[in-house]
């Protein structure tokens, strides 16, 4: 069998390219502590665009006189097999539905994953970038409208603790949104957790607090000076 490496070079500069695109989208959903985050979405953009390369390449030695092949049908399936991944991203508490931002950042990064693989190199940096500006214009312009404060939390929890589903029970009640999150290991074995809060304006700082304390995992909870 025959290798030309230059094709093998040009299909593997996608998949890259790829899956760098669906980690920036993933960097940014999980900057807001949502579940889907950059591995999520990086495989996605990768998986997706190895299956576009195969439907559009991988039959080529197949191919004869009597011999027709639909390269759209793997696209076609591949859109139809992130419907279930999206819906597990979404939720519905009482009259509450979230996810669906999540769940079409997905659906988009299937579908920069599929352009990328069939060449289409600028819509797919373009259509990221979209994506991107999308999500971060939004944000801070619902932040603006609703006239809410931001408050830097620092929290010492336990290096076992699931820290995001710690964070979504306490704040969930109290509309409050995470706008970034970071965390490090502490010489004790504690994790040091930064997290950015974006508070509704009739909601209190240390009514979040006295809720975060409250939970086991937490070892303490206060606000810092941002900086």
């Amino acid at each position: 069998m025959n290798i030309n490496w230059m094709n093998e070079l040009i299909w593997v500069a996608r998949i890259a390219a790829a899956t760098l695109c669906g980690a920036c989208i993933g960097y940014e959903r999980e900057n807001n502590l949502k579940t889907a985050g950059i591995r999520t979405h990086s495989i996605v953009a990768l998986t997706s665009c190895l299956m576009m390369l195969v439907s559009k390449y991988g039959f080529a030695d197949v191919l004869g006189a009597n011999v027709n092949l639909d390269p759209s049908r793997i696209a076609a399936g591949i859109v139809t097999a992130i419907g279930f991944l999206g819906a597990g991203v979404i939720f519905t508490r009482k009259l509450t539905v979230s996810g669906l931002t999540t769940s079409a950042g997905l659906w988009a990064t299937v579908g920069i994953g599929v352009a990328m693989g069939s060449g289409m190199y600028i819509i797919a940096v373009f259509a990221t970038l979209l994506v991107l500006g999308l999500q971060f214009f939004f944000h801070r312009s619902a932040r603006l409208v609703r006239n809410a404060s931001v408050e830097k939390v620092t929290l010492r929890v336990r290096q076992d603790a699931d820290v995001r589903a710690i964070l979504a029970d306490c704040i969930e009640l109290s509309k409050v949104r995470v706008q970034s999150f970071s965390a490090v290991k502490l010489p004790d074995g504690l994790l040091e957790v930064k997290v950015l809060l974006v508070l509704p304006e009739v909601c209190e700082i240390r009514k979040i607090l006295d809720t975060l304390n409250k939970a086991e995992e937490i070892v303490a909870a206060e606000v810092t000076a941002e900086g």
